[in-house]
């Protein structure tokens, strides 16, 4: 072991979960990486350090398979064989394959459809004066966008969030037995949801991207059945996750900084660029993401063995004050603005440009229908870290 300091911070502590900056900060003061014995893993907590770990190819997103295997059948394998924990060549193959299908462009083609939706889930507020901007507004628009791309029918979108929000609860440090059971019947019933789709829409092909990551082909090479389906479930979870809780701790953040909330409220259009930003960056949606050394790597002088376990703390890394200015205070109009709040590397965000996209049609949007939109009350939290937002935040117009 290196001679290094340790830490034995709680991640599951409430008062860590309702505001870890102060006990993050605490970290990079080290000035490198911690060591934190219970958890047998590495804390990155610097802004250069958790990008470094992030792009070093000698620390792999490696997926270990949960036991018993009959138990975690499906969940095991809608993780390795998904982009999020493979490495090259596997990811290389699969994200050449999956880019052909879910590239730019086609994110891009999603405008209209985002901005009509958008205005319909306004028109709905409109008509309730008093809504929740999660499960009204956050939450469906994403929802629906990435439901409408895989060519989800419109009557089984209520079922992605539960499976996503169960599954994703994996992600969490040492998760409850509770939740394990309950990421293991979502995993087995996404699955089997989606190779039902997958089977249809090869028999009756659609303009949906299952239907065309089933018809992909790159140098002879296609998706295999548990590719495809670990694919779509991992879009799915990828495509709406980030811009939910990205847009609620982002809008709880401006209203706890009045004078940013006023930008909003005056300047929508001509801040939404850089408010989405300062939104992924102020309070992260991600906060936790593990790698493994294939081999022995050093991150700031400090030596992460080959086999051991070293983790970028995200959050921490985009409130760095050697990096962003004033980085505990919120400006929607930061810029430059260089958070790794969707990541970097190889596993950059799949659904970061999208999220990109609806945060910055749907937030301008609200402010323009609603200048004297406003919260009330006390925002709930959900009681995970990884993976950081809100379950309800109440507004009125």
């Amino acid at each position: 072991m290196n001679s290094l300091r340790m830490t034995s911070l709680d991640f599951k502590d409430p008062d860590f979960i309702n505001n870890p900056y102060p006990a993050l900060k605490e970290l990079r003061s080290v000035g490198a990486p911690v060591w934190h014995d219970e958890l047998g893993v590495f804390l990155a907590a610097k802004y250069n350090d958790a990008n470094d770990v992030l792009r070093t190819k000698t620390l792999g997103r490696i997926f270990v398979a949960k036991q018993p295997a009959n138990e975690w059948q499906e969940f095991n394998w809608l993780h390795s064989d998904s982009l999020l924990d493979s490495e090259p060549p596997k990811h290389t193959r699969l994200r050449s394959l999956v880019a052909k299908a879910f590239n730019r462009h086609r994110i891009e083609a999603l405008r209209p459809d985002i901005e009509r939706l958008t205005d319909s889930l306004l028109d709905e507020i409109a008509k309730k004066k008093d809504f929740d901007i999660i499960a009204d507004y956050a939450e469906p628009l994403p929802v629906k966008v990435i439901a409408s791309l895989l060519g989800f029918p419109d009557s089984d979108e209520y079922l992605l969030r539960p499976w996503s929000q169960a599954i994703v609860k994996m992600y969490e440090v040492n998760p409850s037995h509770k939740d394990q059971i309950a990421a293991q019947t979502a995993g087995r019933e996404f699955a089997e949801y989606v190779h039902g789709l997958m089977l249809d829409r090869k028999v009756n092909p659609g303009a949906d991207l299952i239907s065309e990551l089933a018809q992909v082909e790159e140098a002879g090479e296609k998706l295999s059945t548990q590719e495809l389906i670990a694919t779509c479930v991992l879009l799915l979870n990828a495509g709406h996750e980030a811009s939910v809780n990205g847009f609620g701790n982002g809008i709880v953040a401006a209203w706890q900084h009045p004078s940013e909330w006023e930008k909003l409220q005056k300047r929508p259009f001509e801040v939404a660029e850089t408010a989405v930003e300062e939104f992924l960056r102020f309070d992260a949606p991600l906060h936790y993401f593990e790698r493994t050394a294939t081999a022995d790597t050093q991150i700031s002088g400090v030596m992460v063995a080959q086999g051991q376990k070293i983790v970028s703390l995200l959050g921490s890394a985009n409130r760095d004050e050697e990096i962003f200015a004033n980085s505990d205070e919120m400006n929607v109009e930061r810029n430059p603005n260089p958070h790794i709040g969707f990541g970097a590397g190889i596993h950059f965000c799949l659904g970061g440009p999208l999220a990109r996209l609806e945060m910055s049609i749907s937030l301008p949007a609200l402010f323009a229908r609603f200048p004297d939109v406003h919260l009330v009350g006390e925002p709930l939290r959900r009681p995970t870290f990884s993976l950081r937002g809100y379950e309800t935040i109440s507004a009125r117009i």
